[in-house]
């Protein structure tokens, strides 16, 4: 995908690209730079569409300012925009972005927390939250570690863990060099959790791949992703497992939830379970 100043975007096959020549990451580079244009992006991380009144609020500019930031992200390729009536939403042009996102946060130096409601929200995200639009941090760790232990996951590398390897690089995808696949008990062990298996593999003309892992930034050990992640998420947000946080990456596990995981996979989460808090309001 070509975009409005040249840029082959993520949307591009690996063939496109190179009939371009070398990559420009330089661009892509200048375009995330910007802190504003850094905290739309962080925003829209959790693979939802927001407007652009949200997104000003994120960044902390005015609208104004807001719109020429959205404007050379969107011809930038790294983000999508939808027309809903009067309003326009935004999103991550593709899960390429949001990994992409993920590699940086491995390398970036986190925001000084000044105030409670800082802080409050940095612990949120590194409990649990979405990367792009599957589970991360501590949750998203612990339940492929628990897929793995119950045979639903099994790794094709040797190793009994998610740890990451030493050859992984610093991104969040792993690219197609993807050490899972599943295991034999996987059937039944992501039936217990609300996972259709069947369904998922057998999808028509789905390009994403099933399986993917992603170096989760803040455990630093893998989380799985692809069709079978995302799924994972829809699902328990609709089984009141996990719910959302308004304008926020960050997801709250619920009572449910936490003793729903637990039966079923064996895993301690209970510790994660969202407690009220003046500083997330």
């Amino acid at each position: 995908m070509r975009t409005q100043n040249g840029y082959v975007g993520p949307g591009s096959t690996s063939t496109e690209a190179s009939r371009h020549g070398d990559v420009d990451i330089a661009s892509v580079a200048a375009l995330i730079a910007d802190p504003a244009r850094g905290r739309i992006l962080m925003a829209v991380n959790d693979g939802r569409a927001l407007p652009a009144s949200v997104l000003a609020a994120e960044a902390g500019v005015s609208a104004q300012s807001a719109s020429g930031h959205l404007k050379k992200l969107v011809a930038g390729g790294l983000l999508g925009v939808e027309a809903a009536g009067r309003h326009r939403y935004y999103k991550l042009a593709g899960d390429e972005v949001g990994a992409a996102l993920e590699a940086l946060a491995l390398i970036a130096r986190p925001y000084k927390v000044t105030s409670l409601r800082q802080g409050t929200r940095a612990n949120a995200l590194r409990q649990a939250r979405t990367c792009y639009d599957h589970l991360a941090g501590r949750l998203g760790v612990t339940v492929t570690e628990a897929l793995l232990d119950k045979g639903a996951l099994v790794r094709t590398d040797g190793h009994p863990d998610t740890r990451r390897r030493d050859s992984d690089p610093l991104t969040a995808g792993v690219g197609d060099d993807c050490p899972y696949e599943l295991g034999d008990n996987a059937a039944d062990v992501f039936a217990a959790i609300g996972i259709d298996l069947d369904k998922i593999t057998t999808t028509t003309g789905a390009r994403r791949p099933l399986i993917r892992a992603c170096v989760d930034w803040t455990e630093q050990r893998h989380h799985l992703a692809g069709r079978l992640g995302a799924s994972i998420t829809d699902s328990w947000v609709r089984a009141e497992w996990i719910s959302r946080k308004p304008q926020d990456r960050a997801v709250a596990l619920t009572r449910r939830g936490a003793e729903s995981i637990e039966s079923r996979l064996g895993c301690r989460v209970e510790e994660l379970v969202a407690q009220p808090c003046p500083g997330l309001l």
